[in-house]
C-alpha cells in the first residue's frame, strides 16, 4: 500500500553497507520542527543497545528522527555495542543540526555481530539528502531482513474540522510474539497530539494489534514500535475523550493492517490465522486460551498441513490456565462447526473444515461456554520452510 505524503515529515532509505548481500540498509524518517513522540519497546531483558537509548529519548516526549539500520541488530555488543548506538546518534543529529537526544535509534538484524558504524555514518550524508515527503518506500525498504516485502498502512480521520493522516511502516517475519509489539514499527501523524495522550493511544492501540501476534513465540531483543505527532495538519490538539478515542480507532486500524501483514509473512508462512475464543469467564481467560492456541506448534503444523485437528485446539485452551468446562466448547473453523458442547460433528464437516484451511486466512472460533468476554489472537502456520530460513540465517 503506497504511502501519501505526511505533513511534517520526509522519509529516505539508502545503502550503507551493512546487510551482508547489499541493498537499501540504512532508513531516516525525519520530522520538520519538533514533533511530539511516544515509543513501546522490547520487555526481552536482553535488551539491544538503540533500544534502551530510544526508549531513554522518547521517555523525553519529543523527537526529531526515527534512525534505522537493518543487517545487524547490535544487541548482545557490550560496550563496543553502546557507544556504536550513541555515536551513530549523535552523527544523525549533527547532520540534521538537533539534540541527540531528539534522535531514536533502532537496528534489526544478525544478534551478537558488531554494527559497523563507520560504514552507517558514512551514508548519513546520503540518507539525509535523500530525504523527502514521498520517500517511505524506500524507508520501507531499507528496514526489512527476511520480510518477503514492504509492510506499510495508512488512515485519514476528520478531527474537528481537519483531516488528520496516520501512516506505518513495519518490518517482520519471525522472532515475533507478545510482550511489547513484537516488531520494528514506526508510525508518523500530522495530528496535533500531546506526547502524553499519544503514549496513551499507542498503548491502546498496540493492546490487541502488535500485542495479540505471534509467528513463533520469540520475543526479539530489538523490538519498538514508536511514532511521532507534528501538529502540521493545525487545528485544535487532540484533548478530549471522543477526539483521543477517534484517534486511537485510526491509529489501531493502521496497526492492526500492519500485524496482520507481518503474520502473513512469517518466515515460511502460508495461511495467516485469527483466533477469537469468545464467551469466557473474562478476558484474562480468553487472552490465556487464544494465546496457547496461536502460538501451540502442534496447532501451527496442523495449519500449515490444513488439517482441522479440533483435538489440538481445545487441548491447547486446556493447558492455557483458562477456567471453562470442556463439554460446554463449541469450535469453528470459519462456518463450520466441528465441535458443538464438547462433542464432535463427524468427518463430513471435517472434510469442509479442512476446505476453508486451505484459503489464505480464515478465522478459528473457540466458544468457552462460560461467560461474556472475547479475545482474539493472529497467528500463522508453522512448516520446514520456517525451520530452513532460521537453521541458515547466519550462513
Amino acid at each position: 500500500m503506497p504511502l501519501p505524503p505526511v505533513a511534517g515529515f520526509r522519509w529516505s532509505g539508502v545503502e550503507a553497507g551493512i546487510k551482508k548481500r547489499g541493498g537499501l540498509d540504512l532508513g531516516l524518517v525525519v520530522a520538520d520542527s519538533p514533533a511530539s513522540v511516544a515509543a513501546i519497546v522490547t520487555t526481552n531483558l536482553v535488551c539491544a543497545a538503540p533500544v534502551v537509548l530510544a526508549k531513554r529519548h522518547a521517555a523525553r516526549g519529543v523527537a526529531a528522527a526515527f534512525l534505522v539500520n537493518s543487517g545487524c541488530a547490535n544487541a548482545c555488543t557490550g560496550d563496543r555495542g553502546r557507544e556504536t548506538a550513541w555515536a551513530t546518534t549523535v552523527a544523525c543529529a549533527d547532520a540534521l543540526g538537533v539534540d541527540p537526544r531528539r534522535v531514536l535509534p533502532a537496528s534489526t538484524g544478525v544478534i551478537g555481530a558488531p554494527l559497523p558504524a563507520e560504514r552507517l555514518i558514512a551514508a548519513l550524508p546520503r540518507a539525509v539528502e535523500a530525504l523527502r515527503p514521498d520517500g517511505a518506500a524506500d524507508f520501507a525498504a531499507a528496514i526489512m531482513t527476511t520480510d518477503r516485502g514492504p509492510k506499510t498502512a495508512f488512515a485519514e480521520v476528520p478531527l474537528g474540522r481537519k483531516r488528520i493522516t496516520i501512516a506505518g511502516v513495519a518490518k517482520g517475519a519471525g522472532m515475533i510474539h507478545p510482550n511489547m509489539a513484537t516488531t520494528l514499527a514506526f508510525v508518523v501523524t500530522d495530528a496535533r497530539v500531546g506526547a502524553p495522550v499519544l503514549r496513551r493511544a499507542l498503548r491502546d492501540a498496540a493492546a490487541d494489534t502488535f500485542n495479540a501476534a505471534s509467528v513463533d513465540g520469540d520475543t526479539s531483543t530489538n523490538d519498538m514500535i514508536a511514532i511521532m505527532a507534528s501538529g502540521a495538519a493545525g487545528g485544535p490538539p487532540v484533548q478530549s475523550e471522543k477526539d483521543a478515542a477517534r484517534f486511537t480507532s485510526k491509529l489501531r486500524d493502521v496497526l492492526d493492517h500492519l500485524a496482520r501483514m507481518i503474520v502473513a509473512d512469517g518466515e515460511g508462512s502460508r495461511h495467516l490465522v485469527e483466533i477469537e475464543v469468545v464467551d469466557a469467564r473474562s478476558e484474562r481467560d480468553a487472552r490465556l486460551a487464544a494465546g496457547a492456541i496461536a502460538t501451540s506448534p502442534l496447532v501451527k503444523t496442523a495449519f500449515h498441513g490444513q488439517d482441522p485437528n479440533w483435538g489440538r485446539i481445545v487441548a491447547a485452551a486446556g493447558r492455557s490456565g483458562a477456567r471453562f468446562d470442556p463439554e460446554r466448547c463449541t469450535l469453528w473453523v470459519g462456518d463450520v462447526v466441528l465441535l458443538r458442547r464438547g462433542t464432535p460433528t463427524g468427518p463430513e464437516p471435517e472434510q469442509r473444515a479442512h476446505e476453508v484451511m486451505t484459503r489464505p486466512d480464515y478465522r478459528v472460533r473457540l466458544s468457552l461456554g462460560a461467560g461474556t468476554a472475547r479475545a482474539r489472537h493472529l497467528a500463522c502456520d508453522l512448516g520446514a520452510d520456517y525451520v530452513r530460513c532460521n537453521a541458515d540465517y547466519r550462513s
